[in-house]
Order: C-alpha cells, then structure tokens, then sequence
C-alpha cells in the first residue's frame, strides 16, 4: 500500500510499504528519507500517537492511501509524566507524547515572545558549532563546492571570507537581520491576524514557499538549469593583429574597444561624427565609428563596420548586423560557426582559450552593477558628450567665417545652382563637404532629406 508522510516543516513524500509491516521497520524507512534517527521518531495516525513498535500497520488500521504525521521527538529525554494541560471543565489532561517537540506548533492563546525565544535556543543545544563563525568560515574554506554557492547566494559573505574578522561581523549582522524579522513577523501575526500588515505577511511567506518549491522541484527535474555556461569566442584577426571575438546574436551592431582598436593601427580611420551613447545592460560612450575594415576569420576576409566604445572590457564584439551580412549560423550542437557566404566553419574557444573576464571563475563584477550606478554612468556620458559638443561649437562659428583655414572651398557657381534648388547656403555646404565636393551626390542628398524634413 501507498502512505503519505509529513512532518512538521513541510516535508512531504510518499512510500510504498507491506500492510504486515512492523512500525518499527516503517521507522527505519522513515529514516532513510528524513536523516532523522528511528528512536527519535513518533508516528501520529488521525491525532493519536503509535507507540508499540512491534505491531503492524494493519493492526493499527492502516490502510492504503492513509496520511501520517513524522515528528521528531526532544533529544533529552522529557519528564515521565509529560506536558500537562487544562481543559474548559477544569479537569488536567496528560498528553501521551513526554518527547515529542511540540515548539513549532504555536498555541492560540499564548505568548508568541517564549516560543519565538525557545526555537533558536533549541537549534544552538542540538549543534553550538553553527553559531561559531570561525567553525563555518573553516568549514567553508575546506569545502569549495559549498563556498561557491555561498559566493552565489549571499556574496557579502563569500567577500568576507578570507578575513576571520570580518566574516564574524557580516555572519552575526546577517543573523540578527534575521531575527528581527522573524519576531516582527511573530509580533505583527500575533497581534490581530487579520490585520492589512499581517495578511500582506501571510501573503508574503506564502510566496516565498512557493518560490522555494519551485526551486527544488528545479533542482530536481532540471538541475542543469542552475549551471553556467560560457560565453561564445572565436578566434579571429583585425589588420593583422590576433583578436578574441565575442559572438552575440543580440548585440544590433559590432563593437570594438578603443583598447583593441589602438593596438590593431585603426583609430586612424575612426569617423568621431558618429559618437554617442550606447545602452544595454550597462552604458558606455561611442566615441566614433569605423565605417569598413576587414576580419579575417580562418582564411576568409570578411568585411565590416566597427562602432568604437571608449571603456569596453571585451576586445570585440561580433553583432548582428555582421552575422547577417554574411549569414553566420551559430550551431550549438557542433559548436561552431559558420560563415554562410564562404562556407568557413570555426570552433568557438573553450573556457581556458576565452580572456580571463569571460571566465566562469571570474568575479565579474560589471555584471552587478546597480541601476543607480548605471545612471550616474549615463550621467556622466552624457555631460561628456555635451561639453564635448559645447566646445566644438566656437570653432565651427569660426570655421564658417572663415572656410579656407578648416574647411575646402567649392566653386560659387556650383553652390548657387544647388541653392536654386530652394535649400538653404548652409545645408547645400553641409551636403558638399560631405560628399567631398561632388556635386550630384550633394543634390541627391539634399533631395532624400526633404522627404523627411519637407519645408513649411
């Protein structure tokens, strides 16, 4: 027959046994689910305690598909004539249970400050060592795997961890955070449980398990799904000069930092009309644009564009108006990628050939930057820009008194043709720069223009 156990902390599973199985065997099944030792066990069936050891399910009543209730009971032994209560009538009534703890449960009625103090003191008897920072920080440190989920769920701790001082400090703060909520919460259900504050709590703690069921029944049906994985580099060269390459999908155009762009001779060729701002999950500031160069990926030479960012940590970034361009396919399951013009195939790297920031190992701390930090970054991008602006407008005043000295001159007759148009002397001269003085090619953009500005 199939029964359902549960315990007071909400630990559920179910087990297949005999009906001519002896209680004590249950026990001992019991023990291989919970840890908890079989003489420190008590089965409760509908409210009433089993407590001889030798009979059978059957014999108690059992049947298929029942619920039982696993306590466990105190690790000293109670008194022998157990806890005692008072009904309504007056009359004393002894509860069969001398060992069993029954601090969890809260008794409507009575103080919640006494159990509240109780829990923790029982916890501290059972195992003093966990309250020892010193023995966890050990403990810790000669356990990698554990550290590594520390790192990933309480970071302040993990930083702390090489210094015995500190990490007694986060650890005793962390723990009285925590004790203050907890009796806040015991106050404020205990006060008047239909109160706003106290039904938006049990609102709260009822999420909050169901985020932890959720977690576990992950852990245990997709325990992949808590791995990382590493990001996706290509070998690759840039005039000449060998490049890490991240690929990313996502990315709308390719980026190079001004770092790699030095080292590979190309900020030469950097057009600084193109400088903005760039947003993702942070901000950096484009200082400029190069508007064609060549990759060489394997023995092809592949020809893109690079926006060039001025505090970048990754060399370059393969975006997807490159990857579209030549019609790359990423295929995850050769783990490679493929150029579709050429038919060129190249492995991405593994974790020891990517740089040292796209490491698993890495503390990656631009990854947890703060939205607050993220505007104060867009911030300062953004006054850079406009004194960079402000200051470059004196000189353009001064360039358009006086064109020869900054700009080339162009035939008047060409301009006042142009003019004739109906544009104005400063767009026509705009237009003219920009197309290096051709000027059919100024015409044709002055006329695309006024499909989009037309004039009032």
């Amino acid at each position: 027959m199939q029964l359902t156990i549960t315990t007071l902390t909400d630990q559920i599973f179910t087990l297949e046994v005999s009906e001519d199985l002896e209680l004590e065997n249950f026990k001992a099944l019991c023990e291989f689910e919970t840890g908890i030792s079989s003489h420190e066990i008590a089965i409760l069936w509908n409210g009433r305690p089993l407590q001889d050891n030798k009979k059978t399910l059957q014999q108690y009543g059992i049947s298929n598909g029942e619920m039982l209730l696993l306590q466990q009971m105190r690790a000293g032994g109670g008194s022998t004539g157990g806890p005692r209560t008072t009904a309504s009538s007056g009359k004393e009534i002894i509860i069969t249970l001398p060992q069993i703890d029954f601090g969890s449960i809260q008794i409507p009625g009575s103080s919640g400050h006494q159990g509240a103090r109780q829990q923790p003191a029982a916890i501290s008897q059972s195992d003093p060592r966990l309250e020892d920072p010193e023995t966890i920080r050990q403990m810790l440190l000669s356990n990698p795997h554990e550290a590594s989920i520390i790192k990933e769920r309480n970071p302040p701790l993990a930083e702390a961890i090489n210094d015995a001082a500190k990490f007694a400090d986060v650890f005793r703060k962390q723990q009285k955070d925590r004790q203050d909520k907890d009796q806040e919460r015991i106050r404020l259900l205990q006060s008047n449980p239909f109160d706003p504050e106290a039904q938006r709590m049990i609102a709260e703690e009822i999420r909050l398990k169901n985020v932890e069921s959720n977690m576990e029944t992950a852990m245990e049906f997709a325990p992949e799904s808590f791995g990382q994985v590493i990001m996706l580099y290509i070998d690759c060269q840039v005039n000449g000069h060998p490049v890490k390459a991240f690929v990313d999908s996502g990315a709308q155009m390719t980026i190079m930092s001004q770092a790699c762009a030095e080292r590979c001779n190309i900020m030469r060729l950097v057009d600084r009309r193109w400088a903005g701002i760039a947003k993702g999950v942070g901000t950096q500031r484009i200082i400029g644009r190069v508007h064609l160069c060549q990759i060489q990926i394997g023995p092809d030479f592949l020809q893109s564009a690079f926006s060039i960012l001025e505090d970048q940590p990754m060399d370059m970034l393969l975006g997807l108006d490159m990857l579209r361009r030549h019609q790359c396919i990423i295929d995850m399951a050769k783990n490679e990628l493929q150029i579709g013009t050429t038919g060129t195939v190249t492995k991405f790297l593994s974790e020891s050939e990517v740089p040292e920031h796209a490491r698993l190992n890495s503390t990656g701390e631009s990854s947890r930057t703060s939205l607050e930090d993220e505007d104060s970054q867009l911030a300062q991008a953004i006054a850079k820009s406009s004194e960079e602006a402000a200051n470059n407008k004196p000189s353009t005043s001064k360039s358009s008194k006086s064109p020869s000295t900054s700009f080339p001159t162009f035939p008047e007759e060409v301009v006042k043709r142009l003019i004739s148009f109906n544009y104005s002397r400063e767009a026509v001269l705009e237009e003219l720069r920009r197309s290096n003085g051709d000027a059919d090619k100024a015409l044709a953009a002055l006329v695309a223009k006024s499909f989009h500005q037309p004039k009032q």
